[in-house]
């Protein structure tokens, strides 16, 4: 299939957004209206899901105090104007109560308003983790272009944009909690490559016991390792010998989850190496 080829596309419009601001601006003033707020709708390529109440009342007060210092870059759309870039500017405008705000009519095909929505956020690091991860995947299936493209086109690292796609690959749950921030994308990438079990258990134990990134990390690389079969770390058991009941079990559980054990007749030796192994075994017996 052919490629859906980006023409003047990404490159371009990341100047063309500057330009909206800078050149055409500097050279024309009349470019900047005052546009009816009620006649403005945001974009429905808009790639960012949430955003941030405090920052937003900040930006509202700082508005209401010093006047709108910056105009929002709208087309035409209908009866009225669509937002391509300015989204934040624009919310705080309605809550600090403008009637009006102030903006550049740009003139862009239909097909860009989702590449340049992208772009725009991308550029400007306004996402979250997971969002910018939807986008770069948009980018890269829409065009059909490669990671080492699409890094020299946005200048950011190609190991940045592999690493932040592999969130991608996290189940749903875990996403969540990333989305919610109960996890930060650096808790996030270690737990990727994990069965979903083991995947779900970590985020939960690291959520809920709030464990850093370094005593996560040790987490994880405790339950990879598990070095030794808890069955080749004690003597074996002869049948006047056998340990009770159920012993067995809770010793292979423990080892399952990456614990040092070693068990003796009726007894289990746990022996730890990280504080995240300690926080991690609390946690286990604190859950349901």
């Amino acid at each position: 299939m052919a490629k859906n080829r980006l023409g003047r596309g990404l490159s371009a419009i990341l100047d063309d957004v500057e330009d909206a601001y800078r050149q055409d601006i500097e050279s024309d003033v009349s470019v900047v209206r005052e546009i009816p707020l009620d006649e403005i709708v945001p974009n429905q390529f808009q790639p960012r899901k949430r955003f941030d109440e405090e920052a937003l009342h900040e930006l509202s007060g700082s508005m209401r105090q010093h006047g709108q210092l910056q105009p929002i870059v709208v087309i035409q759309k209908d009866d009225g104007y669509m937002i391509i870039a300015g989204e934040r500017r624009y919310r705080a405008a309605k809550m600090a109560g403008f009637d009006t705000i102030k903006a550049v009519v740009a003139d862009y095909a239909h097909e860009k308003l989702r590449e340049l929505a992208l772009i725009e956020n991308i550029q400007r690091e306004n996402l979250s983790a997971l969002e910018l991860a939807h986008s770069y995947r948009e980018l890269l299936d829409e065009y059909q272009i490669t990671q080492e493209e699409l890094s020299n086109i946005i200048h950011k690292s190609r190991s940045q944009i592999t690493n932040t796609l592999r969130l991608l690959q996290l189940t749903p749950h875990t996403q969540k909690l990333l989305e919610e921030q109960k996890l930060t994308a650096g808790h996030a990438k270690i737990l990727v490559g994990l069965d979903p079990d083991s995947e779900k258990l970590l985020a939960d134990t690291i959520a809920g016991q709030k464990l850093s990134v370094r005593d996560s990390e040790a987490l994880v690389k405790s339950l990879k390792k598990q070095e030794t079969p808890v069955s080749a770390e004690r003597s074996p058991l002869s049948a006047t010998e056998k340990s009770p009941e159920g012993l067995h079990e809770i010793s292979e559980k423990l080892a399952s989850f990456g614990f040092h054990v070693k068990q003796n007749r009726n007894k289990i030796t746990l022996t730890f190496t990280e504080d995240g192994q300690i926080k991690a075994f609390l946690s286990l017996l604190s859950s349901d």
